[in-house]
């Protein structure tokens, strides 16, 4: 009988949440695990609008056409291995959708891959957690944009929503989608590592509690400041351990994890030559946080810092500048790095749109994104955020905080790779000499490179030594 909706083939954590959100919204949901027992258990729950499949034939036989079904399961080989699984039962018109964390590129290939065979395929970017994906998730959805407005009623359905309006918006072409879920999360990288060093420097310089620090960010919460990441934090230093009473976060070992999504915008960044420098030692940072022996045996060999004493409240609020500056910039490479793939990809995203998308839902959802919506709005052309008059204004008020910030944590030993290279970003920006003039004088020492004069016109190339 077909007469569910939408497929969800892909059953754990975040493809539950989707199908039953699905469900909530007076959707047939159909639902298919590779291992059973994982549909059953969703199907015990009873929910009446869900239907749960053993065998994959039955799954996509049971949907109405044109077929429409969402992939929930690992990036990479799987999903290929998954494609190939279902053409065996899809037909010309049906509707694959890839809700991973997939690389963009791949998403291309796919795209391409299968309309040569008939069958639409749509790169979907989604960002909320377990949460978000039950409750409403921001959506980021990427491919023939015909095909996008068939599954559209469903997404909006389940988006969360911001002033009325659905977290959902057509992307742009093939791989579009999970490139700006990719951006999103070099971002929330970027984002998370900022606060994690503001943690540090109130800890360490500051000389704050946990509880303290809690204070500090839940007052930060409800300044311009406004995020999910400054909220959970305040949360997360507050949570105790049930067993040995003390604050968990204290508990936790000192290594921090990642599923690759900010390694690729680094990599692409790269590849686009363009500058994602927050992005960037957010990323290493993370990657230095399991160098076990050789962190061990430097703390070992180098004494602590001396640290000057500092006013905890006069503190606070100039890290707190710095980390609003710190955001900033963050963001504005993330969205300049997408303005770049815009052109590059001939995507014509609209990064006003995508900015709106991003309030609700999503892990980076803060109040700085309704200041990023006006910009666009008020020139969709604008080259950078940076050159935007109200950020202009902002970046003068807070910088003489990130300043003085960057050079308390480099005395007293705090590491700060992102508000550093905030710093440094900035002053490569303002800087009316960065040195390339040097280094290209060494190419063409020893390259014979050529470079170019401030005095006349033309390519040049210097004998060294005569």
């Amino acid at each position: 009988m077909t007469n569910n909706q939408i497929g969800i083939l892909g059953l754990s954590t975040m493809g539950k949440s989707l199908a039953l959100n699905l469900a909530d919204h007076h959707f047939k949901v159909a639902g298919f695990n590779r291992t059973y027992h994982v549909t059953q258990e969703i199907i015990e729950e009873g929910h009446e609008n869900f239907e749960g499949f053993e065998e994959l034939g039955d799954f996509v036989a049971s949907l109405e056409k044109p077929r429409k079904i969402l992939l929930m399961i690992k990036a990479g080989d799987a999903i290929d291995q998954t494609c190939i699984q279902l053409m065996e039962y899809l037909e010309e018109g049906d509707i694959i959708m890839d809700g991973g964390n997939s690389y963009f590129k791949d998403t291309i290939r796919r795209h391409g891959y299968l309309k040569d065979k008939k069958i639409n395929y749509l790169g979907i970017g989604i960002s909320g957690g377990e949460k978000g994906a039950r409750n409403g998730p921001s959506i980021m959805p990427g491919g023939d944009q015909e095909v996008v407005e068939v599954v559209l009623p469903f997404l909006n359905a389940i988006a969360a929503k911001k002033d009325g309006d659905p977290c959902c918006t057509y992307i742009g072409p093939d791989g579009a989608g999970h490139y700006v879920k990719m951006v999103h999360n070099g971002i929330e990288y970027a984002d998370m590592q900022l606060l994690v060093e503001c943690y540090l420097l109130l800890k360490h310089i500051g000389h704050f509690t946990n509880a303290e620090m809690a204070l500090v960010f839940e007052s930060w919460n409800q300044t311009a400041l406004k995020s999910y990441l400054v909220d959970i934090t305040a949360k997360i230093l507050r949570e105790k351990d049930e067993v040995t009473g003390s604050e968990l976060v204290d508990l936790i070992i000192d290594k921090a994890s990642q599923k690759g999504t900010g390694k690729w915008t680094s990599i692409e960044t790269l590849e686009q030559d363009q500058n994602t420098s927050l992005i960037n030692a957010a990323v290493v940072a993370r990657v230095t946080s399991n160098f076990d022996d050789l962190r061990f045996a430097y703390q070992q060999l180098l004494d602590d810092p001396m640290t000057k004493e500092v006013n905890p409240y006069v503190f606070q609020e100039e890290v707190r500048k710095a980390y609003y500056l710190g955001k900033i910039v963050a963001y504005a490479q993330g969205f300049g790095l997408m303005k770049d793939a815009s052109k590059r990809y001939h995507w014509n995203l609209d990064l006003g749109k995508i900015a709106s998308i991003f309030r609700a839902g999503c892990i980076i959802q803060a109040d700085l994104l309704n200041v990023i919506m006006r910009s666009y709005a008020e020139n969709k052309d604008l080259e950078n955020l940076l050159l935007d008059e109200e950020i202009i204004r902002i970046v003068k008020r807070n910088i003489q905080s990130l300043r003085v910030v960057t050079s308390l944590s480099i005395r007293g030993g705090v590491p700060s790779p992102v508000l550093t290279s905030a710093m440094t970003y900035l002053d490569q920006l303002r800087s009316k000499q960065v040195g390339a003039n040097l280094i290209q004088a060494q190419r063409d020492f020893f390259g014979a490179h050529t470079f170019e004069r401030i005095d006349q016109e033309g390519i040049n190339h210097h004998e060294w030594e005569k």
